[in-house]
């Protein structure tokens, strides 16, 4: 999977080192556990879609992440992207708003011994405001729209990574808050 990453773009090292830390067979259903490393999206409990390593990499390093960030995540999903954003920061703060899925992601992460975790269920476009403001959000589910709630809880400096609705296809944004009032956008492409 790391040879795949490197040769595809990939080139943070503490992203690569923290994907190779992190094991995917936990996160996977038994059926796929043989294709935990494969480059695509697999299904998981509760009709939930863990991204492929690649997406997951590519989202990762474009938050530039050093190490002491308070972290958002929007889409806990079955946990895996949350495992592993917790190798990269001082602290995730992850949103699901599902109750089932939210429920499992904790006890999952919990047994696996990931720390500097929390979970909440509630809906992910208002974000966790009691939390804020976040140096990093990374959000897990496409969106139509910019969610103006994660923007407002992102600090001056800090960056936002989302998968955007675009004509049918997925593009990857990144969102650079400068100020107070002022962000700058930039597409990351295909995703």
């Amino acid at each position: 999977m790391l040879e795949s990453l490197e040769r595809r773009g990939i080139r943070d090292r503490c992203v690569l080192a923290a994907m190779t830390y992190v094991p995917r067979e936990p996160f996977v259903a038994r059926a796929d556990v043989l294709d935990a490393y494969a480059d695509r999206p697999l299904a998981v409990a509760h009709g939930q879609t863990l991204w492929p390593p690649f997406a997951i990499a590519r989202m990762l390093q474009a938050l530039q992440l050093h190490g002491n960030e308070h972290a958002l995540e929007v889409g806990t999903g079955a946990g895996y992207t949350t495992a592993v954003l917790s190798q990269l920061v001082a602290h995730v703060y992850s949103v699901e708003s599902d109750p089932l899925v939210s429920s499992a992601a904790r006890a999952r992460l919990g047994a696996l011994g990931y720390d500097g975790v929390d979970i909440t269920c509630r809906d992910g476009k208002l974000g966790w405001l009691e939390h804020g403001p976040y140096d990093a959000i990374l959000v897990a589910t496409p969106c139509p729209e910019l969610p103006p709630a994660l923007v407002d809880q992102l600090a001056v400096g800090g960056r936002l990574v989302i998968p955007m609705i675009a004509n049918g296809a997925h593009v990857l944004h990144l969102v650079l808050k400068t100020s107070a009032s002022a962000t700058v956008e930039k597409d990351l492409g295909a995703v």
